[in-house]
């Protein structure tokens, strides 16, 4: 989408700060200088944050009440209790459903799962879910991954059943904690464990290790006979990135590990044939395939029709059923892509009178869209004006649901619970994160929404927040316009929080020209040296000498590959 028009402010480029001592101590210890740099401007201070290994992971232990979630489990196991997952219906709960699924019945559980079909239950353990699982399942246990943590009434269905709960989750909770046997959850009251971005496919690994060390005090097995909890790695890896959570020096161990075992081949039949049917080479996996290969071809299942299938594909060993659920999930992604598209053209139809400058916020609803794909016309819309931004779908009997996503710097969910508190009757239900939330309202409360909305907003939120920057890493020397250094970058696990690196100088304009109507294909030129550079999205008419911000790709033709620049923004410049 061209950003470029009269509807949003121009974009600054700044360059990310960074502390130039900090950055010559990780040189002297071996850190290549560049990379140095540019792990002190995203806040690292010591090699030690730098280490992929798993050993440097923070100890189970730290999360409050794991220790009476893997004594529960491993009592339970023991008694040949029956478990069920309830799993949700995105990429990190898929993952999170598959990680507990393969990993408990390694530790010896008996145990199902069941994922609620996103249009018919809704969002997390409801009573309704409580009562499908008794019918279909007849559970003893409930294990709840990637949610539970706002299930109240759910987890008191359950308990009024004789069902117990072990709720894992990630996401903030409200006041009031659900009633449940155990709570695992890096983001509830009074738990001190150092990384609070660990995603629900995280914590479920953690239990994991949790029991697995029970079970090993218990002496069923010990360091040498235990079962291998690190082949569910590259499932770990997955709902990570594809759920966008912040990539601090924990969760960066996780994804590391995970992208080591798809570089070697030793990645589960699912995961390899949602690469293949990509067009992704696993041995060479990167965190942006994980985010915008696989991921969302995994999440149209949930999107589109319903995350059995996503599930099924992740816990098949059959590379043949892999494969044709791997191509299904494909057909569901083109048409996502397809619907989302058709969203888009309809929202900026409506939103053809808006100007960005007189408000905080965007809050967008259409009689016609699908609930599945609102939070990607959300995102979209939110990178084109800038603005947090709630786009909201029919969801039946009288309700739309809504689904947004933030900027920098205006925490989403406090910002929904803010308008409850003002507004006591307005919201439905909501929960999320920061940066990505969602709700349901009555479909005649929109416009008194929209209003309360605006307002905290305009509470929260000053002018300077709503200017879009563009951050970069500054000027990079000419000695590393170079494949292997563009390598060198590709091995680092760069995402949410731990932004890849964007450079940014001053060029001379030595050709441009647009290709297929829409992109800019430019010669650029410093010192001397020449550079391919594109622009995706964009077709201006650019003047003779430019200041661009860009990253680094190494583009393939013909056999040979060469150093191509990725513009992600131009000014005229000064000099």
């Amino acid at each position: 989408m061209n950003t470029s028009d009269s509807t949003t402010k121009p974009s600054q480029i700044r360059t990310r700060p960074y502390p130039f001592r900090t950055s010559e101590l990780l040189r002297q210890q071996g850190v290549h200088p560049v990379l140095a740099r540019l792990f002190t401007a995203r806040g690292v201070t010591s090699t030690s944050e730098l280490s992929s290994e798993l050993k440097a992971l923070h100890a189970p232990t730290g999360l409050l009440h794991i220790e009476a979630a893997a004594i529960f489990l491993a009592d339970s196991i023991a008694a040949q209790k029956k478990f069920v997952i309830v799993a949700d219906y995105d990429c990190d709960g898929a993952t999170a459903c598959a990680v507990a699924l393969r990993g408990l019945r390694m530790l010896g559980a008996q145990v199902d799962y069941i994922v609620p079909n996103r249009f018919e239950y809704g969002y997390g353990l409801t009573p309704e879910i409580v009562e499908l699982t008794q019918r279909t399942t007849a559970p003893d246990i409930i294990i709840t991954v990637d949610n539970g943590i706002a299930s109240i009434e759910g987890v008191a269905e359950a308990n009024r059943r004789g069902i117990e709960v072990l709720v894992t989750d990630h996401h903030l909770p409200a006041a009031t904690l659900p009633d449940a046997r155990v709570i695992v959850n890096p983001n509830q009251p009074d738990c001190g464990f150092p990384s609070k971005n660990l995603a629900g496919v995280g914590v479920m690994f953690y239990v994991l290790l949790a029991l697995r060390a029970e079970l090993r005090q218990r002496g069923q097995f010990d360091a040498a006979t235990q079962p291998k909890l690190d082949v569910l790695l590259d499932l770990v890896a997955l709902g990570t990135v594809a759920d966008v959570v912040k990539l601090d020096a924990n969760n960066r161990i996780l994804v590391a590990q995970g992208l080591k075992r798809m570089r070697a081949g030793k990645m589960h039949a699912g995961i390899a044939a949602l690469f293949r049917v990509a067009a992704r080479n696993p041995q060479t996996a990167t965190p942006f395939d994980l985010g915008f290969a696989v991921g969302p071809r995994l999440n149209a299942a949930g999107r589109m029709d319903d995350m059995k299938i996503g599930i099924e594909c992740l816990t098949t060993d059959d590379e043949g059923r892999a494969w044709e659920i791997a191509q299904q999930l494909n057909t569901l992604n083109i048409e996502r892509r397809e619907k989302e598209a058709e969203m888009q053209d309809a929202a900026l139809l409506i939103l053809d009178d808006f100007q960005p400058q007189d408000s905080t916020t965007l809050c967008v609803f259409d009689e016609s869209w699908h609930q599945g794909v609102i939070g990607i016309v959300a995102s979209r819309l939110k990178d084109k004006f800038y603005r947090p931004t709630i786009t909201f779908a029919p969801g039946g009997n009288g309700i739309i649901k809504g689904s947004g996503r933030s900027i920098p710097g205006f925490h989403l969910r406090d910002a929904l619970d803010l308008v409850s508190k003002h507004a006591p009757d307005l919201i439905q239900k909501f929960g999320g994160h920061a940066m990505a939330a969602g709700l349901t309202i009555a479909a005649g409360d929109l416009p008194a929404f929209q209003a309360a909305f605006e307002a905290v907003g305009k509470h929260l939120l000053e002018p300077a927040q709503l200017e879009r920057i563009i951050e970069t890493d500054g000027v990079l020397e000419d000695a590393y316009y170079s494949v292997d250094f563009i390598h060198l970058l590709e091995q680092q696990v760069w995402g949410q929080g731990f932004p890849a690196p964007t450079f940014c100088d001053e060029f001379r304009l030595i050709s441009q020209r647009v290709l297929k109507e829409r992109h800019l294909k430019l010669m650029l030129e410093k010192n001397g040296q020449r550079y391919d550079a594109i622009w995706f999205g964009h077709t201006d008419n650019l003047p003779a000498k430019v200041k661009v911000a860009f990253r680094l790709d190494a583009n393939e033709y013909n056999g040979v590959t060469r150093v191509q620049l990725l513009v992600e923004h131009v000014e005229g410049a000064v000099s």
